[in-house]
């Protein structure tokens, strides 16, 4: 299995991540064969060390840095929040302009992994920001209404809690199609049955932060993948990668 690399220099190497494959070896899915970090490993000849994560069901731009010197420096960005990162997703419902949700989001714990952790720990900032792309009216029925409407959402996150923009969607009461922990079942099965779609349509689209050690910006993007072009020309949205700017004036947006 080959991952499409993105960006390589001596110190830093980005692939474009596919939904369904994890970042790194876990006990929860100790029947997989192939792992991110490992694959990378192998394409490029060298240790490598994951610097932030992307959930199994997400795909997109996945970053490791080639050495643990260059990790920590890129790790020190993450927690000053300077490390910009862009997402689009498919969501129920019309979301009809852009905002800022500042929505405190409480630890997920694991059963088995936080097992010990302080299940009464305080909620923790949890900041998104969002902007819709386009929209769509389906005439497939879905619940109790006749039509299903959609959108294609763009997202920043501005901290990094654990399926942040997931909760923070379900919150909006706009959850990602295909998500099958927050989402909704009856938008999901409609994707699945009337639009051969199986995944989660969230995709880590673009990252941006400065070089650990040229100092210099880097920006690295990655494509959407068959199955989201294939939506777009059934629901008659633009199928260019050119279309859908990212470069988004967010203060703008924010005081409109």
């Amino acid at each position: 299995m080959q991952l499409t690399i993105l960006f390589e220099d001596d110190s830093l190497v980005a692939v474009h991540k596919p939904a369904g494959l994890l970042v790194h070896r876990t006990y929860l899915a100790r029947k997989e064969r192939y792992f991110a970090m490992q694959l990378v490993r192998d394409m490029v000849g060298c240790h490598v060390f994951p610097v932030h994560r992307l959930d199994r069901p997400t795909s997109g731009v996945l970053l490791f840095a080639k050495s643990a010197s260059v990790a920590h420096q890129i790790n020190l960005q993450f927690q000053a929040h300077t490390v910009k990162k862009d997402y689009l997703c498919l969501c129920r419902g019309w979301i009809e302009q852009g905002d800022r949700l500042d929505y405190p989001l409480k630890e997920e714990l694991d059963a088995i992994a936080d097992k010990f952790a302080d299940k009464d720990k305080a909620a923790q900032d949890a900041i998104t920001l969002y902007h819709p792309l386009a929209h769509v009216e389906l005439d497939i029925a879905c619940g109790r209404y006749q039509t299903s409407r959609i959108s294609l959402l763009q997202m920043q996150p501005l901290t990094g809690r654990k399926h942040q923009l997931r909760r923070h969607l379900k919150h909006l009461f706009h959850p990602i199609i295909g998500d099958t922990s927050h989402g909704d079942g009856r938008y999901n099965r409609l994707f699945r049955d009337s639009l051969d779609c199986h995944r989660m349509m969230l995709i880590a689209k673009r990252l941006e932060l400065i070089h650990p050690v040229t100092e210099q910006r880097v920006v690295i993007e990655t494509e959407l993948e068959q199955e989201w072009l294939t939506l777009f020309e059934h629901f008659g949205w633009p199928s260019e990668q050119k279309d859908y700017d990212l470069d988004l004036d967010w203060d703008s947006i924010l005081a409109s």
